[in-house]
């Protein structure tokens, strides 16, 4: 059996979605083929706070691609729910951090990039135990509930027509002429004008088993990370705490996120009773209340790691019609909706928002 697309998207999770996402809107034909069940690997498996770990440390890079990114989240939330009737849960409830040594950049960044912060009311501070230092308070920080996101993105992709085919394993490409002119899977074969790669984790021994001559030049590696969740009751948290390098993330419907473990282990997506013990001491010392709860679930997923966190996307330099966006590290979620609008404007030759030289696959 053969199909006919216009773009073949390899790889549903929020890269994958957001990308199709933006191709169907600019009247492309698109389908994605995933290799287990779309939107359940790292994006289903983050805590989705919409905002990196501490902004003013990180690269250049990805700063644009979140303050691209924050923009444009209200909107998209309200067009999925309203769509599908499936809320991803886009919550501003603010972000506590409660260690700052290096508070006047922290100020600094989130002046220049428009990002309301001030020193912590004492109320916010009331219920956490913890060694504050210059515990710093960002009001309109949002997060959202990624598995909702994600189920919510996928309903809205059928409705608009994009082509979702899941439990595809790719055996191999044909390129012909610098040209990717086919995909073969177990159970079909498919044709398309344009490639693009969304494998997150899996992306550089995609690369070396189907596409080798750019392997080395996409040190992309899985780095797990596990967290778990309290069965809390509503207003037991108000805002998420970052402290150190963990956090609490709490849920409209009371549920308390604890995260998160940084693990170079292979592809290996076990749970360990040691990050759980961890995890869980982390959570009930910061927050002694969640000692009544109990711990309702633990799970791990792979994040796609890249050496400064900074994701490849763009073209391939070897192949005229293949297209990458993946490596986003801790942060696909937050980087997403910018991301995805990257690489189409790239695709359609349209204006982009942001310089794409710094997410180019040669750099």
């Amino acid at each position: 059996m053969i199909i006919n697309s216009e773009i073949l998207i390899i790889g549903g999770g929020v890269s994958g979605l957001l990308t199709a996402r933006e191709l169907r809107l600019a009247g492309c034909h698109v389908t994605i083929i995933d290799q287990s069940v779309a939107g359940r690997e790292s994006s289903w498996a983050g805590g989705g706070i919409l905002l990196p770990i501490y902004p003013w440390r990180q690269e250049q890079a990805i700063t644009e691609l979140v303050v691209n990114s924050l923009q444009q989240y209200p909107q998209l939330n309200q067009e999925l729910l309203a769509a599908t009737g499936i809320d991803p849960e886009w919550t501003a409830s603010g972000m506590l951090i409660c260690k700052n040594p290096d508070f006047a950049e922290a100020v600094q960044w989130c002046t220049q990039y428009g990002v309301a912060c001030r020193e912590a009311p004492t109320d916010k501070l009331a219920e956490l135990k913890t060694d504050f230092q210059q515990p710093l308070w960002l009001p309109e920080i949002a997060q959202i509930r990624n598995p909702r996101l994600l189920k919510s993105l996928l309903a809205y992709l059928q409705r608009i027509g994009v082509v979702l085919i899941e439990n595809a394993e790719i055996s191999k490409l044909v390129v012909e002429n610098r040209r990717v002119t086919a995909l073969e899977t177990n159970r079909q074969r498919f044709s398309f004008e344009q490639l693009i790669i969304c494998t997150g984790a899996w992306t550089a021994g995609f690369l070396h088993t189907l596409l080798p001559s750019m392997a080395e030049a996409l040190p992309i590696q899985p780095v797990k990370g596990q967290m778990l969740v309290f069965e809390a009751k509503p207003d037991t948290l108000a805002q998420m705490v970052l402290d150190g390098d963990q956090y609490l993330i709490p849920r409209r419907d009371g549920r308390i996120l604890a995260g998160s473990t940084v693990e170079a282990s292979g592809f290996d997506k076990a749970t360990t009773a040691v990050a759980k013990d961890k995890l869980q001491q982390f959570a009930t010392d910061l927050l002694p209340v969640l000692r009544h709860y109990p711990v309702i679930h633990h799970w791990a997923g792979l994040r796609p790691g890249t050496p400064q966190g900074v994701p490849y996307i763009g073209r391939h330099p070897d192949y005229d019609n293949v297209s990458v966006n993946a490596g986003h590290f801790r942060n696909g979620l937050v980087m997403g909706p910018a991301s995805a609008k990257l690489l189409v404007d790239l695709i359609l030759g349209r204006p982009t928002d942001v310089d794409p030289k710094s997410y180019a696959l040669e750099r």
